[in-house]
């Protein structure tokens, strides 16, 4: 049961420690990332591709060589909990949660600011409670249930290269003009390393909800929005939580007609509450099926 015990752990670490104060790791492997997009920048698939390459490799490397010289299950436990966002994501939401209780739009509007890429100067209530709904989905995914999922799946060198890959997306994934092509590997590979987790996580959202809400907007919405894996993990969520969710917004400027999402009434601040609800009970059910699957594989070995 080392695998569920691993896991346990590296969330125990997350919720009692939070994410490290001085120096994350991530945050040094972005400096690492922009080092070497100032060198091989140019319009081009190949360079992203060497770029992507360079970046993430040697760590890999470096992590596979470390974790076969010291075998020990706690030391995967701290490696894993650097992998995973869990307790940040329930911090930036409760402030925008914090803010909206206090009437205080413009605090609201800073602290969402944090956790979306939209314009939100101009955001409402609903639309910063809609926004901040949103990015707790959507990261569920990415900081908490991808990174167990490939965690689970490649150990430790298999969580710690998604979550370079997923922060490589973040930062060169765009589609604009600066970063369609040298971009490309990084966003394709995020895509390719999403595709089960993300599916893994809308059934979760779906079973821990409005089932049958979640099934059909999954069904019926995941497709259309932007993302191939963001959009079923979304349209899920927000059936659930019967709210409705996705809608114009504005980037940079401009305003983006987006699909809507899920089946219900506006967010509202009390739905950032439920949102993380439901992500606590989704991990709960991934928790149980990770510990029954590990103990039936263990007594029929």
């Amino acid at each position: 049961m080392i695998t569920s015990l691993t896991i346990f752990t590296a969330l125990s670490f997350d919720i009692w420690l939070g994410e490290p104060r001085r120096f994350h790791p991530l945050v040094g492997f972005g400096h690492w990332a922009h080092a070497l997009e100032r060198r091989l920048y140019a319009q081009s698939y190949l360079n992203g591709c060497i770029a992507l390459a360079l970046a993430v490799i040697p760590i890999i490397g470096l992590i596979t060589y470390l974790t076969a010289w010291i075998e020990h299950w706690l030391l995967d436990a701290l490696l894993l909990y650097l992998a995973i966002g869990w307790n940040s994501l329930n911090l930036h939401a409760k402030n925008v949660k914090h803010a909206l209780l206090s009437n205080d739009l413009a605090a609201a509007r800073e602290q969402v600011g944090l956790i979306v890429s939209r314009d939100t100067m101009q955001l409402d209530s609903i639309g910063i409670s809609r926004a901040t709904v949103e990015s707790v989905l959507e990261n569920g995914n990415d900081a908490i249930f991808g990174a167990i999922f490939w965690f689970v799946i490649g150990a430790v060198p298999g969580v710690i290269a998604y979550r370079l890959v997923n922060t490589l997306d973040a930062m060169w994934g765009y589609r604009n003009e600066r970063y369609l092509r040298f971009g490309w590997a990084a966003a394709r590979l995020d895509d390719v390393l999403n595709y089960i987790p993300a599916r893994f996580t809308a059934l979760s959202y779906a079973l821990c909800g409005n089932v049958r809400n979640a099934l059909i907007c999954w069904h019926t919405q995941g497709s259309i929005w932007k993302s191939p894996n963001a959009g079923p993990v979304m349209a899920a969520g927000a059936g659930s939580l019967n709210l409705a969710l996705g809608g114009p917004a504005r980037y940079h400027g401009k305003m983006e007609m987006r699909p809507l999402l899920g089946a219900g009434h506006d967010p509202n601040n009390s739905d950032i509450d439920r949102a993380l609800r439901l992500i606590r009970n989704a991990l709960l059910i991934w928790l149980i099926s990770i510990a029954v699957g590990e103990a039936y594989v263990f007594y029929h070995h």
